[in-house]
């Protein structure tokens, strides 16, 4: 199985999004006409707390131990903010939303994967966690249309920025590909310290 950890988000804050990502995908098209780039359903928005990749059943069920142990950090609140792109420089290969509020809590939460899943058998990450929201991946993209693509992430798309929610828990997840693309299905959710399940 394919899984991951995250955060899911409310629907209206994924039709907010939604609605972001259709006007960025139209700049974008306007500027940068020969990319090819893949957008992410609005039912697949998330923020990504770990990538776990494929992973048996008898690990799921470690997995699923580990995750159900109560954690430290408590709910709170997030809101997404503004456009950017992965890497930092050269051809993009993700377009994202950032996080203005609620970094912490997500870094917190991060922290706490970081300690518990490598006690588990699984993978520490190497690289810093930097929180978002993924709205396409950039499947080709010519040298000289890379900059345009980044210019026009530069400034707000015209939809308003989503509403601030509450982050109470988060949420293992499995990935199907299909031919229709990615489908993504919950597998067990984990409230935050101090919230019901």
């Amino acid at each position: 199985m394919r899984l991951f950890i995250g955060i899911e988000l409310p629907a209206a804050v994924r039709a907010d999004l939604a609605g972001i990502a259709d006007g960025c995908r139209r700049r974008i098209a306007r500027v940068a006409p020969r990319a090819v780039l893949r957008w992410i359903p609005e039912d697949n928005l998330h923020i990504t707390l770990w990538f776990l990749g494929d992973v048996d059943e008898p690990r799921t069920a470690v997995l699923m131990e580990a995750l159900r142990q109560p954690f430290q950090t408590t709910a709170f609140t997030a809101r997404l903010g503004g456009l950017g792109a992965y890497p930092p420089s050269g051809g993009p290969r993700v377009i994202w939303q950032g996080i203005d509020e609620g970094r912490e809590g997500l870094q917190s939460l991060h922290a706490e994967l970081a300690i518990r899943l490598p006690a588990a058998g699984f993978e520490a990450e190497h690289r810093p966690y930097s929180p978002h929201v993924s709205l396409a991946r950039v499947k080709d993209v010519a040298r000289s249309e890379s900059t345009a693509v980044r210019t026009a992430l530069e400034r707000p798309v015209g939809a308003a920025a989503p509403d601030p929610f509450e982050v109470t828990g988060l949420t293992l997840f499995k990935s199907r590909t299909l031919p229709s693309g990615s489908e993504y299905q919950s597998l067990l959710r984990v409230p935050l310290k101090g919230c019901s399940p």
